[in-house]
């Protein structure tokens, strides 16, 4: 999630309040400050990579009445908020330490991919890699929930399944807070919803592309798997992969693949 840039006072006690239950962590800095451009770096992939977090960069000169309140005295310093109360400080540019601050209070689930309904015998991670199917469990449903680790935009999607037991009917989510469920999954107007068909069976698979405008920036992605095309009980993917680009400059050799070839926006 990009830093976000506090405007006054006001804003701070705003972003606090729309925070709710998600940790804080704020940056009092300074743009004369020396250590503060430093950490700058460090603290913006913290973002990125603790989703479930929110992070502000507060302006000392700009917000004069949150640094009293809040004891801030140097630059630059670190504090952690939750339900708008105050739950540590750092003061200083060390980067280790801003990473472990980071690490204690930020909920970082919703930067893990994960699967429901599927086989215990192909986990999702095996699968990512390229080295096995991914195969329903219970019923035909699966739900798949990929994380970026910065903001990406999304253009299409591939999907390659086996025979009859290759999804249909998928439903696609973007930035939700959580893990989707399968009774929310049904119910929720997807980002967008997308058909497959016999083709997906063949080749590298069936590519679909997104309306574009919708996933512009993309934190991450969940594919809620309806049905397949037979209508069995068990549906079979050999490969699910992403394809777009960062909003700011990156190696795209950093980009985990989806069970796809290098190069994968994901």
């Amino acid at each position: 999630m990009p830093v976000i840039n506090v405007k006054d006072d006001q804003d701070f006690k705003n972003q606090l309040t729309l925070a709710g239950s998600k940790p804080v962590i704020a940056d009092f800095t300074a743009v004369w400050c020396g250590p503060c451009k430093m950490i700058a770096p460090t603290f913006e992939a913290l973002s990125n990579q603790f989703l479930g977090a929110v992070f502000l960069k507060v302006d000392v000169d700009v917000c004069e009445e949150a640094c009293s309140i809040y004891g801030v005295s140097s630059m630059p310093t670190f504090i952690v908020f939750q339900n708008g109360s105050k739950m540590d400080m750092m003061k200083g540019a060390q980067k280790e330490g801003l990473e472990a601050l980071v690490k204690k209070y930020a909920d970082n689930t919703s930067a893990v991919s994960l699967c429901l309904n599927g086989s215990d015998d192909t986990p999702l991670d095996r699968f990512l890699e390229g080295n096995c199917n991914l195969v329903s469990d219970c019923d035909e449903q699966l739900i798949v929930s990929l994380p970026f680790h910065q903001p990406v935009k999304v253009h299409s999607v591939l999907i390659k399944g086996v025979a009859d037991r290759t999804p249909k009917k998928v439903k696609v989510f973007i930035n939700l807070p959580k893990t989707i469920d399968f009774d929310n999954a049904s119910g929720l107007e997807p980002t967008q919803l997308l058909e497959f068909d016999d083709s997906a069976t063949n080749g590298e698979g069936q590519i679909l592309p997104l309306k574009y405008v919708k996933f512009q920036n993309v934190q991450n992605i969940q594919f809620f798997i309806e049905n397949n095309t037979g209508g069995g009980d068990v549906t079979e993917l050999v490969k699910l992969s992403v394809f777009g680009t960062p909003l700011s400059s990156m190696n795209m050799n950093e980009f985990k693949r989806v069970a796809g070839k290098a190069g994968d926006a994901h």
